[in-house]
């Protein structure tokens, strides 16, 4: 009989508290620019959080201080799995899912992160792929504000026994035609240092000597960096910097990427809108050499203007 793993397994909610302060670091550490004031002026009377800040809440939780990143990821016993160790974890990919805006602060508020296990796949050799479903929940009402869909990669621990799993659902960018849109991002060696202070505090991000360790040659950036500021480049160029824009947003990290990479997204228009007037775009991320970093992207949004976005 094949092991299903933690399949379904829930963990305990966890509080999430977070400060304007946070709202304005994040808007400045993925991108935004002196045109966009509603994300990084506290007074302006548009100032809203950036919708993907969702996925800082799960490593900052409640705390404004500095965390001991590995220590934070302690795991909790999962029945049906091998324990796992925290230290040796990739991120596959993030899909989020905007039901209701997060407030610039959860002030005078109690929100809840409610995890559950929805799927671990035994890859073998290579590893185990965990997947999860992350809500953020106004805890006085139930109310679900964001869903995370997060998958999780543990390097050279699989061989468990448990299921291969199911094929990947794939949007592959077009090969037949130009893209509706490009941006870029060049980044520089303060780009992980600046965006680690959001509470994504992983030594391998600022700490030469971990990245050797764990075979990358240095540092790297975070994924996550790079999935935050390609959502604010493609809210930017296409969804006039509005939140209500962006229903869905999703991709998979691909390859590292090195401080000083220069990144390039290229966008494609899928469809004809929704009576709604949301449509599907579908994207990918390329550095300065041509390797894709960030594959998979696809975003369910309202397009206001793409015409500027070839830049």
């Amino acid at each position: 009989m094949t092991n299903t793993g933690g399949a379904g397994f829930e963990y305990p909610p966890q509080p999430l508290e977070w400060l304007k302060r946070d709202a304005l670091l994040f808007a400045n550490s993925i991108g935004a620019t002196a045109d966009e004031l509603h994300f990084l002026y506290e007074l302006h009377p548009k100032f809203q959080l950036f919708p993907t800040y969702a996925t800082i809440l799960p490593f900052k939780k409640t705390t404004p201080e500095v965390i001991d990143f590995y220590a934070a990821k302690e795991a909790v016993p999962v029945p049906g799995l091998p324990p796992l160790d925290v230290r040796r974890v990739l991120d596959g990919q993030r899909h989020l899912k905007f039901l209701k805006p997060l407030p610039p602060t959860s002030e005078g508020r109690k929100f809840e992160l409610r995890t559950k296990i929805t799927g671990v796949w035994d890859k073998g050799k290579p590893g185990t792929v965990m997947d999860t479903q992350s809500n953020i929940v106004d805890a006085e009402t139930g109310e679900v504000h964001v869903e995370i869909h997060g998958s999780a990669f543990y390097v050279g621990q699989g061989g468990w026994g448990g299921s291969k799993g199911p094929a990947s659902v794939n949007y592959p960018a077009p090969k037949d035609r130009a893209p509706d849109a490009t941006f870029s991002d060049q980044t520089d060696a303060m780009t992980p240092i600046l965006y680690r202070l959001n509470g994504d505090y992983n030594p391998l991000h600022i700490d030469p000597a971990m990245g050797v360790k764990m075979n990358f040659g240095g540092v790297i950036i975070h994924g996550l960096y790079s999935w935050n500021a390609t959502a604010h480049g493609l809210l930017k160029a296409l969804g006039g910097s509005d939140p209500a824009n962006l229903k869905e947003y999703q991709c998979r990290f691909a390859s590292p990427v090195i401080p000083g990479d220069k990144l390039t997204t290229s966008v494609w228009r899928t469809g004809k809108p929704d009576s709604d007037g949301f449509e599907e775009v579908v994207f990918e991320v390329k550095n300065q050499n041509g390797k894709v970093v960030l594959s998979n992207g696809r975003a369910i949004m309202k397009v206001v203007g793409s015409e500027k976005a070839k830049l």
